[in-house]
């Protein structure tokens, strides 16, 4: 009786190791072995967009059966959690350079960004979101460095929104003629009005309308996108403001339904609904409004001045290297001088 008894026992613990190897294994995939399952990994901002783009890709033959298990926050934690063994079918984050760390990892193709739109899948600008009425009276970039003015800015150590807002702010030095070393001494200035540094684009929004600061930098999505669900905000364009590119790819391995909806995002369809949530559209998609922009019917205006990463900054490779690098960024050392970290 005790010979079988500790037979049974041994069993059960074998079995118990294999059914515990299955699970590690399948948590550590970097894609879904169901071809009608996508895992869809995206920066913080795209959570509420996705909703309607989503259920419009299932209601297309494409898309008809597909199920998701979506997660967002932080491009560069997302990126690192990917890497880490998050599965992921399907990734929109913030930046080129947190594709490009999926792609030395082998979990992203080498030409991921080769087609029509070269990797991009969203877009947006960078704007100053207020509170209602603009009791500051920001009208533009110079305002935020006025003393006592407090501001709102997701951190760039870990958010990709941050790197955009600080880039725009330190090219609208250079667009009006300054100095790189006037534009270091701005964007110090900028850290030293700054009140909260949060970790993403969504949590810099909840903590501005939560009561933090005077005024939030953000992407113009988001502070749609707020307004849209009833926040007390408003937000200016500046006169000139960066244009922000987010870039999406498929995994390696990733489920055929992967690519699918990548192509609806990229089509006419997928970026009105995008368009509708506070995206600039990447194609022409007609007619449409925008609830929760200054003019929903108009509701993207071009700056007089558009600055883009690649044509201003030399593309995100020089610019993470130039601005974010760990020891040696102009932004990073700026953080540790300031003590904004």
């Amino acid at each position: 009786m005790s010979t079988n008894l500790h037979k049974t026992k041994r069993w059960v613990a074998v079995a118990a190791a294999l059914i515990a190897g299955t699970l590690a294994l399948t948590a550590c995939g970097s894609s879904s072995s169901n071809k009608n399952s996508l895992h869809l990994v995206g920066f913080s901002i795209l959570q509420q967009p996705n909703a309607s783009l989503i259920k419009d890709f299932q209601s297309t033959a494409a898309g008809k059966g597909v199920t998701f298990s979506q997660s967002y926050g932080a491009s560069g934690d997302q990126a690192r959690g990917v890497i880490a063994g998050q599965p992921a079918d399907y990734v929109h984050l913030s930046l080129a350079t947190d594709v490009e760390k999926l792609v030395t990892a082998k979990l992203v193709a080498k030409g991921w960004d080769s087609g029509p739109t070269k990797g991009i899948a969203s877009q947006t600008v960078v704007v100053l979101t207020v509170r209602p009425g603009n009791p500051k009276h920001i009208t533009g970039w110079d305002d935020l460095v006025k003393p006592g003015i407090k501001i709102v800015t997701p951190n760039p150590g870990s958010s990709g929104s941050a790197r955009w807002n600080i880039l725009a702010a330190y090219g609208h030095v250079i667009a009006n003629g300054g100095s790189e070393a006037q534009a270091t001494a701005f964007v110090k200035k900028i850290f030293q009005n700054t009140a909260a540094l949060p970790s993403s684009g969504r949590e810099a929004t909840t903590a501005f309308e939560s009561g933090t600061g005077d005024v939030l930098i953000s992407y113009e999505t988001e502070a749609i996108a707020a307004r849209a669900s009833g926040a007390k905000l408003d937000y200016i364009i500046p006169s000139d403001t960066l244009l922000i590119q987010n870039p999406a790819a498929v995994t390696t391995g990733a489920s055929p339904a992967a690519k699918k909806f990548l192509a609806f995002v990229l089509s006419k369809e997928g970026q009105l609904d995008y368009a509708k949530a506070g995206f600039r559209p990447l194609v022409d998609v007609g007619t449409f409004t925008t609830p929760g922009a200054n003019d929903p019917s108009n509701p993207y205006p071009t700056p007089t001045t558009l600055l883009k990463i690649d044509k201003d900054f030399g593309g995100w490779d020089a610019a993470a290297t130039k601005f974010f690098d760990v020891k040696t960024g102009i932004i990073t050392q700026i953080q540790a001088e300031t003590g904004k970290q």
